[in-house]
């Protein structure tokens, strides 16, 4: 018997050795032997504490040559470490790895003013629904590739007939500021797609804007409409220098007045003037290309300049606000029905952070309503809202819907720093007043790529909002 077991171990099969390696080579791996060495029974023990059966199957090659050396605790406690840390890097998304004194940092800076912009110092911790900050060498390499895209843009310009799902999808993350003007006029629906009829076309709608000023602000005009609007004028962009000069409030008045009139279901409605702005900036930007527009003084144009840029900013104003026109109409009850919605899907996304706005009295109607009414016109800098209009524009199913889902984005953007506020006083400060003053083009990116995360999240699900019709 004892001969037999003898034998039987100078075969290599052995009967108390934990690991048993294959002595056949397998592809691509040499070949492996194992010492008829049996380890002490003191030494599998401290082994099998330490691990706690957390091996994979995988594992063993962590700590290859196992059978050759005793285990110690300290050796065990390291590989169980590296196999943890493989295992937990896998769940992480590739998320980026911080070091404990960063996230400690984040915590304690309650009322440090935070950045938004990339980089692996920036000190923000990231939470479910949270757009991450842009790699510095992403936004080089998109830099690099702005050319090459504007080329891209004229090839489809210049093409007979514009192919209009290609021009979206290449507008849908951003438009060179050069092709911007032309490109609006297009996904506006403004500008015909066939190249042969836009200049005619052209000619006949300004020449249509101009005949309305004379039929309605020239003529006898609405006391009550027309009041409203030459009182909300000057008080728009009031740090804007551009703003303050009589002849662009006058150009905002003919535009505002006439949009009312021909609207009467919901006539002039405050904040609809903020929502001129973008097209205003974009087609004067064309008329006076490389110039700085703060202070540029508008009287230096042409009239014909001037009336080119106040016909298409009414035309593609109309064209815009054709898809949510229920915004404006009496109680404005398009958008309450989608601050529900946009309530219903914070809950849904987030769950604490919905809770902790409850808790403190915070309405969403307080905060998300002017969202809405002013499409984030203000609260982000110009030169932001025209970057996001540019996703708007490209949206192909109308951006109504998809609006819904970047104010979504926006409030879980500043989440962190929601959760560390425990008043309503301090919640309501900052929902207000979001500090976006330092925000560029690459934050826009961001928070579009994040709302559309969300929105094809709830592709399959095309009714999980449906729960705001109960309270509308």
């Amino acid at each position: 018997m004892e001969s037999q077991q003898t034998e039987h171990d100078k075969n290599g099969l052995l009967s108390d050795t934990f690991w048993k390696r294959p002595q056949s080579a397998l592809p691509g791996r040499p070949l492996q032997r194992v010492e008829n060495e049996v380890m002490s029974g003191s030494s599998y023990q401290q082994f099998q504490a330490s691990v706690n059966d957390a091996w994979d199957l995988g594992d063993d090659d962590i700590i290859s040559g196992i059978a050759e050396t005793k285990i110690s605790k300290a050796i065990s406690q390291t590989a169980a470490l590296n196999v943890i840390n493989s295992h937990r890097s896998k769940t992480l998304n590739k998320s980026e790895k911080r070091e404990t004194e960063v996230i400690k940092k984040s915590e304690v800076r309650k009322n440090e003013p935070r950045k938004v912009s990339g980089g692996s110092g920036s000190g923000l911790r990231h939470y479910p629904g949270r757009p991450r900050p842009v790699r510095l060498s992403a936004l080089s390499s998109r830099e690099e590739s702005s050319e090459s895209k504007l080329e891209r843009f004229q090839q489809l310009q210049d093409s007979s007939v514009v192919n209009l799902d290609e021009l979206k999808q290449l507008s849908w993350s951003g438009i060179p500021v050069k092709a911007r003007a032309v490109t609006w006029r297009l996904l506006a629906g403004y500008l015909p797609a066939n190249t042969e009829r836009r200049s005619e076309t052209l000619e006949r709608k300004r020449a249509d804007y101009k005949h309305l000023v004379r039929q309605y602000y020239e003529a006898e005009r609405d006391d009550d409409t027309y009041r409203q609007i030459h009182i909300d004028i000057p008080r728009m962009s009031p740090l804007v220098a551009l703003f303050q000069q009589l002849t662009v409030q006058v150009m905002f008045e003919r535009i505002l007045y006439i949009w009312a009139i021909r609207h009467p279901a919901s006539g002039y409605v405050q904040g609809i003037n903020d929502l001129v702005t973008p097209f205003f900036m974009v087609f004067l930007q064309e008329a006076v290309p490389g110039d700085e527009l703060d202070n540029f003084p508008l009287d230096k144009l042409t009239d014909e300049q001037r009336d080119i840029i106040e016909a298409d900013s009414f035309w593609c104003l109309s064209k815009f606000l054709d898809s949510v026109q229920d915004n404006y109409i009496f109680a404005q009850l398009g958008i309450q029905y989608k601050v529900n919605q946009l309530k219903e899907l914070i809950r849904r996304i987030d769950q604490p952070l919905h809770e902790h706005l409850q808790q403190h009295g915070v309405d969403y109607l307080q905060f998300s309503f002017r969202w809405m009414n002013n499409l984030l016109t203000r609260e982000i800098p110009l030169a932001c809202t025209i970057r996001l209009w540019d996703t708007y524009l490209a949206e192909s199913d109308g951006f109504a819907t998809f609006q819904l889902y970047v104010c979504a984005a926006f409030l879980l953007h500043w989440r962190e720093r929601l959760m560390l506020e425990k008043d309503f006083q301090g919640l309501m400060i900052l929902l207000q007043n979001v500090p976006t003053q330092n925000w560029t083009d690459s934050n826009i990116s961001i928070l579009v790529a994040e709302a559309y995360r969300l929105k094809f999240a709830f592709a399959d699900a095309p009714n999980h909002l449906n729960a705001g019709k109960s309270d509308r």
